[in-house]
């Protein structure tokens, strides 16, 4: 009996106007408020508003007895009575460890207690429990779901969530863990700055020519910087290069004022309640700068009473001056790695509630020589650009739109010699994989160690290691035969996978890279700059790790065959080939790889006539008791 099998996209059926269209969102996880956005029936994105209209939902999460959770507004007016038990930014927490913080000298001060956590991750201690950062990001998560399926009139069928562009394995890992809690499934994580190229690109791509062409997009939000520079052509958004700080934003601006208030009182430490009442006053101020010139706010004196304190907008500009040339020097970084100048952009789009800052826009229209583009809502842009992609994703519409993003770092491996060999270069467009062959280094060797590294230096002790596997299981050969081939993943979330196998028995081994916290945005930018630094320094290093790691094969393979095939020799031409392997043997005690690799030329001539004298032996036993006519 034969069937005949309908096959389709996930999400789609075989009859598509048979379908309904399903109820997927994209969502916003942001620093300081998160929002959750679905295409409306006249086919736009929109932002979905709650009970009193609000489409922002404040990233706030306060626990109070066992079974209490608030989450929004009405846990972010706890934070003055309840700051011990009121959590805020848990962003800035995602994926990172207790000793990577600790010494985070941009850490600021929190109500709360770190601790740390299961597999390295901090955790977060309150009065009478202990929570994960991705379990307080899953309750903002659950609250942005529950918004939606009332909206929507019934539950999800799929999510696509953004995350910072150089959010690394560990932070995009912890994400999709949180939505996963929250129970929604993930379509795909997406980059922030390419969602919301997607997103300002909807209602002109038809209609202006002029918004095809390259873009830069600056993100700053409550916690996190990124900037992207990409090509919009023909409906493919191509992400070029990408950079960013993942600790960076208007949180930063709001410690910049509440240090300053301090200043003014002439104090330095506060309690838990004044910390918090500091906080939200600079908040307020910043806001209030944005359209008034001096704004007055009263703060809460140690002895209760009350102080006014001005601040003008030249002040606030002079204290977050150092913030803002940061950026500078990441979007130059970018702009250099994609090969373009301010010039050559089409436009500079801003994305992030703290981009409002006057002083943020005056900055950035002095960074790329432009006036920026800033007519869509910057806090919405990126939730709109992700429900259109989750909107794409689930076969609702057909589009011919297409999302190239990129990795920020470059992906290899230990190889011998503590040399690191590069898979996937950074910025490589994904998902993506890629496959090298390696071999053993010894005879008989029947495992292979495989190190996963990260960065952009030549050696393994100056990249990070991300996960190790060994390969067993490989057939006992003489060095050089075994063929190993070593595979790198990167989905589209941005995840690593990487496998090893052998070839001959196909004897396999793989591991799903999820370290149990990432880099910090230091460690991101010191790679890059030591990378660029250090280039010829590297590179003469790695020359003489090669030269190294050449000589002591040559030599390992010739005293494997005057172990062998010693006897071919006299007392006299044993001597000399053994003088040979002294000279090799002594440059390797030089920091000169030219004079090794002469050394390694000259041994192989010198001893080339015991290796013909070898090799007319192994002819003979090939053909003992065999008839010439055999080999024709």
């Amino acid at each position: 009996m034969d069937f005949l099998l309908d096959i389709a996209e996930p999400g789609q059926s075989a009859a598509p106007h048979s379908r309904r269209p399903q109820r997927v969102v994209g969502i916003d996880l942001g620093t300081t408020f998160s929002l959750v956005a679905a295409i409306s029936s006249e086919g736009e994105p929109l932002c979905i508003a709650d009970s009193e209209g609000k489409c922002s939902l404040p990233s706030v999460v306060h626990y109070g007895d066992r079974s209490t959770v608030l989450v929004g507004e009405a846990a972010q007016g706890k934070a003055l009575s309840h700051p011990q038990q009121t959590i805020s930014s848990v962003k800035r927490l995602m994926g990172r460890g207790l000793q990577e913080l600790q010494s985070d000298s941009q850490q600021q001060a929190t109500p709360w207690s770190l601790l740390d956590g299961e597999g390295g991750m901090v955790c977060i201690g309150l009065p009478e429990r202990v929570v994960s950062p991705v379990e307080v990001s899953a309750e903002i998560l659950k609250a942005l779901k529950l918004r939606a399926e009332e909206a929507l009139g019934g539950p999800l069928q799929g999510a696509v969530v953004t995350v910072p562009a150089y959010f690394d394995d560990a932070q995009r890992q912890a994400t999709k863990d949180a939505a996963r809690l929250a129970g929604l499934q993930v379509l795909r994580l997406v980059n922030e700055p390419t969602a919301a190229a997607l997103a300002y690109g909807l209602d002109r791509f038809e209609a202006a020519a002029e918004r095809q062409g390259l873009f830069a997009i600056y993100d700053l939000g409550g916690g996190t910087f990124d900037i992207s520079i990409l090509r919009l052509d023909q409906g493919v958004f191509q992400v070029l290069a990408t950079g960013g700080n993942s600790r960076l934003g208007g949180d930063d601006f709001d410690q910049r004022l509440s240090r300053e208030f301090f200043s003014l009182l002439g104090e330095e430490t506060a309690d838990p309640y004044r910390l918090q009442a500091f906080r939200q006053a600079a908040r307020a101020a910043k806001e209030a700068l944005t359209e008034a010139e001096e704004v007055t706010i009263a703060l809460p004196r140690a002895d209760g009473s009350q102080v006014p304190l001005s601040i003008t907008r030249s002040r606030f500009a002079t204290l977050i001056d150092d913030l803002l040339r940061s950026t500078g020097l990441v979007c130059r970084r970018a702009m250099k790695d994609a090969g373009v100048t301010p010039e050559q952009l089409q436009g500079v789009v801003l994305v992030g509630g703290s981009t409002r800052v006057p002083a943020v826009r005056r900055y950035v229209a002095q960074l790329f020589m432009q006036e920026p583009l800033s007519d869509l809502d910057p806090d919405q842009v990126v939730a709109l650009g992700a429900a259109y992609q989750a909107d794409l994703l689930a076969g609702n519409k057909e589009s011919e739109l297409l999302l190239l993003d990129v990795t920020p770092l470059s992906l290899g491996l230990e190889t011998m010699g503590e040399l690191v060999e590069k898979v996937i270069p950074r910025n490589t467009p994904i998902p993506t994989a890629r496959a090298q062959e390696f071999t053993t280094f010894k005879d008989g060797q029947t495992a292979m160690a495989i190190h996963v590294l990260q960065g952009e230096r030549e050696l393994v002790s100056q990249c990070r290691s991300l996960a190790r596997f060994e390969l067993r299981g490989i057939p006992p050969m003489v060095a050089g035969a075994a063929r190993i081939r070593v595979t790198f993943r990167v989905d589209a979330d941005g995840l690593l996978t990487v496998s090893a196998s052998e070839e001959t028995t196909g004897m396999e081994q793989s591991v799903a890279v999820k370290p149990s916290y990432g880099l910090s945005d230091g460690q991101i930018e010191q790679m890059l700059r030591d990378a660029l630094t250090h280039g010829v320094d590297d590179m003469r290093l790695r020359l003489l790790h090669e030269a190294k790691v050449e000589a002591e094969r040559v030599l390992n393979a010739l005293r494997a065959a005057l172990q062998q095939d010693g006897d071919l020799l006299n007392e006299s031409e044993r001597q000399q080939v053994e003088a040979s392997a002294g000279r090799l043997l002594q440059s390797l005690l030089s920091d000169n790889h030219e004079q090794i690799n002469q050394q390694v030329s000259r041994m192989d001539k010198e001893t080339t006539f015991f290796a013909q004298r070898r090799m007319d032996r192994g002819i003979k036993a090939a053909m003992q008791g065999h008839h010439i006519g055999e080999f024709a």
